[in-house]
Parts: structure tokens; C-alpha cells; sequence
């Protein structure tokens, strides 16, 4: 088995490209609780190149495929969307369903290039994380798979050496943990 974690990048100061102080906490507390990988991938855009070098991880590639849309899909998915909204849209969307398949095929041949047990980090955006998981799995029950992901959550892929096999829906709190309690 062989596993495709994607997450969206970490939060950032608006509207600017780069990560704000809060989005390199966040990444840096959902760094130390992820990986390890064999490969990191992300988009061209630099808050998903930051949020992999916050988090601890190199950058491996970088992939313009992950780094927008376009506007066709941005109009049949009016962002923020639910899984089963942006699902729907690429079901009655020509654009929208040509893109999921898109990503599907990227993420396939990401994950076919993984030796086997391995994983791999692939940093990109919102709407794109969502999409891309329902392309490679468009029989899920995706409604069940709640809201769109937010700042570093994303989707833990499950592949064979063949197909997608399953999917683990990752969400991120954004409270800090809460400060150690010491007694003398």
C-alpha cells in the first residue's frame, strides 16, 4: 500500500502570497504530528511551498497542475464548497469534471513512482485538495466526508499500486494545545 497525503497550505497574510506568523505556527504543530515521506510535492504558489518548509519537510517538486483551477472550474465551484457540493459540481460540470480527472491522473502517477509502505506530502489549495480526492474516488460517499478542508487539512489517500482504495478525511484544530499544568 502506498499513501497520497494531500493537504491545503496553511494560513496566510491576506492578501499577500506568503504565510502569516499564525500559518507557520499551525504548520509547524501539524509538521511534528505527520510524515515521514518520500516524496514533497507542491504547487508553484509560495504559500504551499512555505507551509511544506514550516511543517519540516523539503520540497521535492513543485507542480503547476496543483496550483489553480482555472476559471471555468472556479465558476462551477463556488469556493468554499462541502465534498458533496464541489462533487456535484464536477458531475454537471464539463470543466469541473475534466479538471478532477486531471488531478486524479497526476496523483495516480505520484503515487505509482512510490516504492511500496511509502508516502508521499502534496501541498496545494482549497477546492483543488477536494477535488482532486474525489476524482480518484468518485464512487466515495462523499457527502460523508463533510466540509471542504480548511487551512492544512486535507486527505489521506489509500493506493494499491493500481487504483485509489480508500480515503481518511484530515482535520486540524486551530487552538493550540493547551499549556502544561506543572505541580511542585
Amino acid at each position: 500500500m502506498r499513501i497520497l497525503e494531500l493537504r491545503r497550505h496553511t494560513l496566510r497574510a491576506k492578501p499577500g502570497q506568503h504565510l502569516s506568523q499564525e500559518g507557520v505556527t499551525l504548520a509547524r504543530r501539524v509538521g511534528e504530528t505527520i510524515g515521514p515521506f518520500a516524496r514533497v510535492i507542491t504547487s508553484t504558489v509560495p504559500r504551499a511551498f512555505e507551509t511544506a518548509i514550516a511543517m519540516g519537510f523539503a520540497v521535492d517538486e513543485q507542480i503547476e497542475a496543483l496550483s489553480e483551477m482555472g476559471k471555468d472550474v472556479d465558476t462551477a465551484i463556488a469556493w468554499p464548497a462541502s465534498f458533496a457540493t464541489i462533487a456535484q459540481a464536477i458531475c454537471t460540470s464539463e470543466a469541473a469534471g475534466k479538471f478532477a480527472r486531471a488531478q486524479a491522473r497526476l496523483l495516480r502517477s505520484i503515487a505509482k513512482m512510490l516504492p511500496d509502505g511509502d508516502a508521499a506530502l502534496v501541498i496545494s489549495h482549497g477546492g483543488i485538495v477536494e477535488a482532486a480526492a474525489i476524482g480518484c474516488l468518485p464512487e466515495a460517499d462523499h457527502a460523508a466526508w463533510g466540509p471542504h478542508c480548511d487551512c492544512c487539512e486535507g486527505v489521506r489517500l489509500a493506493f494499491d499500486g493500481e487504483q485509489f482504495t480508500g480515503a481518511e478525511i484530515l482535520r486540524v484544530s486551530r487552538a493550540a494545545d493547551p499549556p502544561a499544568v506543572f505541580r511542585a
